[in-house]
């Protein structure tokens, strides 16, 4: 169920980058550093605390040797950091999407 979940919050990513008259991938990626700056200093209000957070320990997750499910059980235990790749990628492709519109229009209210 978990993986069903993924792999359709991965497919919304996907549809919403290659909408049309939405930013593409190469603004996501790039608004990335931006948007953490202008979230850290408080100017965005559309990434919490507690979002960057979250990010953050994604990250960790990924980078650590430390896994809930080792990775020397193999097919298993690489799983588990994929699927928090999936779900990072996912998160700042749509919090980096709602930056550059952000950007583009201040005024506007964000999700």
């Amino acid at each position: 169920m978990v993986k069903a979940g993924r792999a359709a919050a991965t497919w919304r990513a996907y549809r919403e980058v290659s909408k049309a008259g939405s930013p593409g991938l190469r603004a996501r990626l790039r608004a990335v550093p931006r948007m953490l700056r202008a979230a850290v200093k408080g100017d965005y209000p559309g990434l919490t605390k507690g979002k960057i957070a979250m990010l953050g320990m994604a990250v960790a997750y990924i980078v650590s040797p430390i896994d809930v499910v080792p990775d020397f059980l193999l097919g298993i235990g690489v799983v588990d950091d994929f699927g928090v790749f999936l779900w990072l990628a996912t998160a700042l492709l749509g919090e980096s999407g709602q930056f550059v519109e952000w950007e583009r229009n201040p005024r506007a209210t964000v999700k």
